[in-house]
């Protein structure tokens, strides 16, 4: 590698780095948002969390890394005509091609690990977040008794506190009822004083109870007996032990969710469509001869014209609507209207077939497309960044930046829009995942023609004179006479 060469590729790493570290950051703030409420309020630990965090940084390279080619690109660029740079390396006869012909080849680099990163490190991380999603969400909330109400967030238990001790954990006036045994309040303790605490495991709530009784009705053992037996057993100290399910975060097995769209690597994902495609190609199939069976098409050979020449005569068009009796001619709009009722039938039927099996093989097409758009993205970004750059040579985050999100949100935008209109059937999987490259590239290659021919695109002064020569006024002189 040449000196000129390791110059460029080191601009442009510097930028690349700190802008995708930038956006992963900023757009996992969004993510953690998005999962808050899931996520407080579980006794969750630290790992846990950051684990969560860590699998949903890696789903969101989709979005940050296309970003982050364009704005390294355009800041690295902008940098170089802002300092004179690119103007010294055409001077010494260098050309802007021969410039980005290394930054060409990193992109390159970039859009192979980016293929790598939606086909392999992507759908394991859906994988666990969506296992991680399902762990947390069986996790129960911490418990937290308030005072002065009865409390019923503990299974099979019913808790009242009156007040709480200035400094310490001491409880005064506590009321405990036992559900356990399904039979109504037949179990209650009452104490003056005591203390609640979580054993290390979570799996238990320990009870301290202070002075006081236990109040348990023993219930008939027939219906026709009404009579209860009535127990009290006073105390002085009394340790009550109710177990916890699902207080503590349990993980499980990664893997059980390696069935959905977004978890499956291009391999998975092609054997999912065509075993979908063969499922609804044969479904079709099968709508199609029930439909022609309900509609009186009994016989298939009607249609074959090869079949012609077995029938004896043929059938007089003008004589089809002449009954031979009042009697056949009900029972034929009789029956014309039973196989109109019975082909509505199995048309609603096939509404519902529809939305079973052509859903579910768009998502994957779609998910199979966009393991190549990713990639694609990237090269386009650069193919855009670099010539901006070159073009309006303003280094920095100031104005690369503004242009960066504007192009950024237009594919974005655009790209949502092609994914909905893919998955809802009103575009091919293909042409909707793809849409946002096909409007974008050729502004890549007008911005690249256009830098490569040093073209002063964005001067303002340019189009203040074709405006001025459009509407006829001329410029005045700067001295007047």
């Amino acid at each position: 590698m040449k000196k000129l060469d390791r110059f460029i590729v080191q601009a442009f790493l510097g930028p690349f780095i700190l802008t995708f570290l930038i956006v992963t950051f900023v757009l996992m703030m969004h993510f953690l948002w998005l999962y808050i409420d899931e996520l407080v309020g579980k006794g969750l630990s630290v790992g846990v969390i950051l684990e969560f965090m860590g699998w949903g940084a890696a789903t969101l390279i989709p979005l940050a890394l296309p970003l982050a080619t364009l704005l390294a690109s355009i800041m690295t660029m902008g940098s170089f005509g802002e300092n004179n740079e690119l103007l010294a390396m055409k001077a010494a006869g260098i050309s802007l091609v021969r410039v980005l012909s290394p930054l060409v080849i990193v992109s390159l680099i970039i859009a192979t690990g980016a293929f790598f990163a939606s086909n392999n490190l992507i759908p394991l991380a859906y994988d666990n977040i969506y296992t991680l999603r399902d762990d947390i969400n069986r996790t129960k909330e911490e418990i937290s008794i308030p005072t002065g109400i009865f409390y019923d967030g503990i299974d099979n238990y019913v808790i009242r506190i009156d007040r709480r001790a200035d400094k310490g954990d001491i409880l005064y006036d506590l009321m405990v009822y036992d559900h356990s045994r399904t039979q109504g309040n037949t179990s209650v303790t009452i104490a003056d004083s005591g203390a609640i605490r979580l054993t290390p495991d979570k799996q238990n709530l320990l009870f301290t109870l202070y002075d006081g009784n236990t109040y348990e009705e023993t219930p008939p053992e027939s219906i026709s007996d009404t009579t209860y037996q009535l127990q009290k057993v006073g105390f002085k100290r009394q340790e009550v032990i109710i177990s916890l399910e699902n207080y503590a975060f349990k993980r499980s097995e990664s893997g059980r969710f390696s069935g959905e769209v977004n978890a499956l690597n291009i391999a998975e994902l092609r054997s999912m469509r065509d075993s979908l495609d063969t499922t609804y190609n044969k479904l079709r199939e099968m709508q199609v001869r029930n439909l022609v069976v309900s509609g009186g098409l009994v016989y298939g050979s009607q249609f074959d014209p090869q079949n012609r020449g077995h029938y004896s005569s043929k059938a007089d068009i003008t004589k089809l609507r002449d009954w031979e009796s009042t009697e056949i001619k009900k029972n034929a709009y009789i029956q014309a209207v039973s196989q109109l009722t019975s082909a509505i039938q199995i048309l609603d039927n096939f509404a519902l077939d529809e939305k079973q099996y052509p859903l579910p093989l768009r998502q994957a097409k779609i998910a199979l497309y966009r393991k190549f758009t990713l990639s694609l993205a990237c090269i386009i970004f650069f193919f855009i960044g670099a010539p901006l750059g070159a073009i309006i040579r303003k280094g920095g985050l100031g104005t690369p930046s503004v242009i960066s999100i504007l192009f950024f949100v237009f594919y974005w935008v655009i790209d949502i829009s092609g994914k909905k209109l893919s998955t809802d059937g009103s575009l091919s999987p293909g042409m909707g995942t793809l849409i946002s490259s096909i409007i974008l590239m050729p502004i890549g290659i007008f911005l690249t023609w256009k830098s490569t021919r040093d073209s002063n695109l964005f001067n303002p002064d340019k189009y203040i004179a074709f405006l001025r020569r459009l509407t006829g006024v001329k410029e005045k002189s700067q001295t007047e006479n």
